[in-house]
């Protein structure tokens, strides 16, 4: 068995979705601020705030499986790009879509920010079907 072999385009994405957990970990403080009263927080913006953290961790991970899986596949042409940072940026764009669209202290509704989720969403279909297409013809 040989050595599993990086590719610089994983290297670095995978390096930056890194360095992305300090902030989900910030947001999971922040959580727990509003979840113990020390922080106020309307339904809505419990709800969001929840909804983002569990999706920033889910599609970070993900996001780090595709790059090993790009590269193990060896995907190329318009499936890797979008395998590889459609997921990466529905792992960025979901998650803030639901934290900015409330941001606003006392917010009741969201934003306009909310539609980062329906960008987020989309990419994070175009970059898995990408790579289960990408994995199947390989």
């Amino acid at each position: 068995m040989t050595p599993l072999e990086l590719s610089t385009e994983s290297r670095v994405l995978a390096g930056v979705l890194l360095v992305t957990i300090v902030t989900i970990q910030s947001g999971g403080y922040a959580m727990l601020a509003v979840n113990t009263g020390r922080k106020a927080a309307t339904e809505l913006q419990r709800r969001f705030f929840r909804a983002g953290h569990a999706h920033a961790g889910v599609f970070v991970t993900l996001a780090l499986v595709t790059q090993v899986l790009v590269d193990a596949a060896d995907v190329s042409g318009p499936f890797e790009w979008l395998a590889r940072y459609g997921v990466a940026w529905a792992a960025i764009l979901l998650p803030a879509g639901f934290f900015l669209s409330v941001a606003p202290a006392g917010s009741t509704r969201p934003n306009a920010l909310i539609h980062l989720v329906h960008l987020g969403a989309v990419g994070l279909a175009l970059g898995t079907l990408s790579l289960g297409i990408g994995l199947l013809m390989a």
